[in-house]
């Protein structure tokens, strides 16, 4: 290892240093959130939680996972989160394979009109309108379907594929491999990092679907767990009136950070599964042509 300068090293202690204090402004919130939840009332009204809970307790768990329409939520959320990874994963990766391929001639004018969609929204009503005449208003795929591929993710999934050697596939080819074999045996078992990473993105942004779900889902029952999240947070009082009267355990602010963190633990348990792939496929998948 070649000897540093000292300015290199004050350079090194000062980014470590930025970014764990940066790590810590992140977590600290969270942490705070943990802390109201298992917390009793009285506590949290006096403002004496900070980072610990007082008088610890766990009475908004109790009371949020006796509610059956919570869970429903949850089951919905994981659904969409599984099935619509699947989906944008599999669409994503062959729509991106098609672009890395040189032999694909209209793979430029495609490529303007993906990053063309990442800069123009498409209009609410003709939206609305197009998932009506599809007939997804009001199921679980309006939430999964117009979501299925992301112009980021795919731009990725893409450049990664281009960085991969073209040796290997045309050796494949001559051995008779298909397009589609030579995906499936050869790009796909060497792209694992870049399908981690992308994986993990997709299943963030389907985990906390909510404007789909408010914009197309009518039913309560199909109401992701973001949706219920927020009939909770903002209703927190009459779904317990009278709560200062029977004295119970939980009030509205303990209710809410306890919903908070029942929505975000799960979603947080898939990362260190992933961890190891995510920041190597974010460093391979953007490096430029």
């Amino acid at each position: 290892m070649k000897n540093r300068s000292i300015g290199e090293i004050a350079a090194s202690y000062s980014n470590h240093i930025l970014l764990t204090l940066a790590a810590f402004t992140m977590i600290l919130p969270f942490i705070n959130v943990i802390a109201i939840s298992f917390s009793m009332p009285w506590a949290v009204s006096a403002n004496k939680v900070t980072f610990w809970p007082v008088d610890f307790t766990m009475e908004s768990y109790k009371y949020l996972l006796s509610k059956s329409d919570l869970w429903r939520s949850m089951g919905v959320n994981v659904f969409v989160t599984v099935a619509g990874t699947a989906f944008s994963m599999l669409t994503t990766v062959m729509l991106a394979y098609s672009l890395s391929r040189p032999e694909f001639m209209i793979r430029k004018p495609v490529v303007l009109g993906i990053i063309f969609t990442m800069i123009f929204q498409p209009p609410m009503i003709p939206y609305f309108l197009t998932i009506k005449n599809l007939g997804l208003l009001d199921t679980v795929w309006a939430m999964i379907i117009p979501s299925g591929i992301s112009a980021f993710n795919l731009i990725i999934l893409r450049t990664f594929f281009i960085q991969l050697s073209n040796e290997i596939q045309e050796a494949a080819k001559i051995d008779g491999c298909s397009d589609f074999r030579a995906m499936w045996n050869i790009v796909l078992p060497l792209s694992k990092p870049a399908l981690a990473t992308v994986g993990l993105f997709y299943a963030v942004t389907y985990w906390n679907v909510f404007y789909h779900a408010v914009l197309f889902i009518r039913s309560s029952d199909l109401y992701p767990l973001q949706v219920k999240m927020r009939e909770y947070i903002s209703d927190t009082e009459n779904i317990i009136s009278g709560i200062n009267k029977t004295g119970l355990p939980y009030n509205p602010d303990t209710l809410k950070m306890a919903v908070l963190v029942f929505a975000t633990i799960p979603i947080i348990a898939v990362y260190p599964f992933l961890q190891k792939y995510f920041v190597h496929g974010m460093t391979l998948g953007s490096v430029k042509e």
